[in-house]
């Protein structure tokens, strides 16, 4: 099952179990049931503090992880391969008593939870959104005897996926019922269960000293600005609604320069370990609400708070924009979807389509032709707009129809899930009908600024930022870089400059402009 640099790699992390622990398979006549014994043997067979016993589990295939002498509350449902292998390592680790290194304060939330908490997380091995929630709640059962967690490969397990009617994951499950869809974060759901700490963080975060800068947003720009300003020995602060932004949602990252591949969770990773060494105060699940300035700058919080500081940086980035059209809301994750790599294996053998073709498009429609039976392209320009290798690539592939001048006007569906789209042949006029089982949209970004507007920040009529060489805004003591802006190129390594831009020219501000205080004592001696 391992190969020989993921036996040693494995070997290595295998070290720092503290306790024992045992691995549990609950197995039947399959060949999948035996490469799961397989990979549980030799992971066993690596460390004396392993041991191996036979499950009981009613799902089969499956792996249970757990203290020795203990009721297991981590399982696996399939292989954790791929994507999950990481979840699987840390299943080990922590059960064995290594710490986690999430923040302490919601490690003990998690420890005072009460109640039963039963989760089951339908996840696919090439989703790379995953594996944060399984780890999230393997975790937590590890930390709470009164929360288990199963993770279930949707691939392996096809009766329930279809009886659930999942298209879509990662999708978890509480106690029997929906409970969250897409990627979330541990201090999400720790945030969900825990009906009082919403208000707790809000009085705690008004309570909070001004900065000298507060970075809104944690992506790329972000935290590149982050950095750039905490190495002037300011006071810094990070407040997103996750460290990482729509670089999570990324793949294979192929145009960082210096590293020839890398993926979104694992540059995301990076990127927060080096704000961290910094010292940078980071704020995550809390979403701006509105700017002002009243000699600080004012950031408001839909949670309520409110945060000040001497200058702020806006990175808050884009998102997937939406089609807009009647039954994308109603069906998604029930068949619109905006992420190929995630949800493509639940259309194995289907037809779907496209709607988009630039180089995400025409990307997606490549990835999903090696899976699907058929994908067709809906462009409403009358030319495609991706890199000609791409269509070229495209073009040569037998399952691949493009159908360009159309405007999808409808998602159809059956109440339960997509059954086809509605489009407008743009040369014609005339509505045609394309049968499909997914509609993947891939149709650009929008800037997520939408709390900018009526303030003092101007806007472009897309909701793009307007910017200065310098990243300065039309607000004093407001800066903005990456996708939010008028930047006209919407890249990570662009974002990231971007981001170094903005920091220094607000650290150029602030040595040039007094702290409020300052400069009221200033004024209070030339009156005196």
């Amino acid at each position: 099952m391992l190969d020989t640099n993921l036996k040693q790699q494995l070997n290595g992390y295998l070290q720092y179990i503290v306790n024992p622990i045992e691995i549990s398979v609950s197995g039947n006549d399959s060949d999948k049931s035996a490469e799961l014994l397989a990979l549980a043997n030799e992971i066993a067979e690596m460390s004396p503090k392993i041991s191996m016993t036979d499950g009981t589990a009613a799902r089969k295939p499956s792996m249970s992880v757990a203290p020795q002498g203990q009721a297991p509350r981590v399982h696996f449902a399939g292989i954790p391969m791929g994507h999950e292998f990481t979840s699987l390592v840390l299943a080990l680790l922590q059960s064995g008593g290594h710490p986690s290194k999430a923040d302490p304060a919601v490690l003990e939330q998690v420890r005072n939870l009460k109640g039963e908490f039963h989760f089951e997380t339908y996840i696919s091995l090439s989703c790379h959104n995953c594996p944060d929630v399984v780890q999230a709640l393997n975790l937590m059962a590890t930390l709470n005897p009164g929360i288990t967690h199963t993770m279930i490969d949707g691939a392996l397990f096809q009766d329930e996926v279809n009886e659930r009617q999942i298209m879509a994951v990662p999708n978890v499950y509480l106690n029997g019922q929906p409970f969250s869809q897409g990627r979330t974060s541990l201090e999400e759901i720790v945030a969900k269960l825990d009906t009082g700490a919403a208000e707790r963080k809000t009085q705690e975060l008004s309570e909070k000293a001004p900065y000298d800068v507060l970075v809104v947003g944690g992506g790329p720009a972000g935290a590149a600005a982050a950095i750039y300003a905490a190495r002037k020995g300011i006071r810094t602060a990070i407040v997103a609604e996750r460290f990482g932004g729509q670089v999570m949602d990324t793949v294979g990252i192929e145009n960082f320069i210096s590293v020839p591949y890398t993926e979104g969770p694992k540059l995301a990773a990076s990127l927060e370990q080096h704000v961290k060494q910094y010292g940078v105060e980071v704020i995550t699940e809390q979403r701006a609400a509105a700017i002002s300035k009243d000699g600080y700058v004012n950031v408001e919080l839909a949670s309520g708070a409110t945060l000040k500081s001497r200058a702020v940086i806006l990175a808050t980035g884009a998102r997937w924009r939406d089609l807009n059209v009647p039954g994308e809301l109603e069906y998604r994750t029930k068949g619109v979807a905006y992420c190929p790599h995630c949800d493509g294996p639940f259309f194995k053998g289907k037809r779907v389509a496209v709607i988009g073709g630039g180089n995400s498009g025409i990307e997606a429609a490549i990835d999903l032709a090696g899976i699907v039976e058929h994908v067709t392209v809906v462009e409403f320009a009358d030319t495609l707009r991706a890199d000609e290798v791409l269509q070229k690539k495209a073009r040569s592939m037998g399952n691949i129809d493009i159908i360009m001048s159309a405007r999808t006007t409808e998602v159809i569906g059956d109440g339960s899930k997509v059954v086809g789209m509605d489009y407008e042949d743009r040369t014609t006029g005339e509505i045609k009908h394309l049968a499909v089982a997914g509609i993947f949209v891939q149709i650009g970004l929008v800037p997520n600024t939408e709390f900018l507007k009526g303030s003092e920040v101007a806007l472009t009529r897309f909701g793009e930022i307007e910017i200065d060489t310098k990243g300065a805004t039309s607000l004093p003591g407001v800066y903005a870089a990456g996708d939010a802006t008028t930047v006209p190129f919407k890249q990570i390594i662009i974002s990231m400059g971007a981001g170094a831009t903005a920091a220094l020219g607000a650290f150029d501000y602030l040595i040039r402009n007094a702290a409020p205080e300052a400069a009221a004592a200033k004024a209070d001696a030339v009156t005196a």
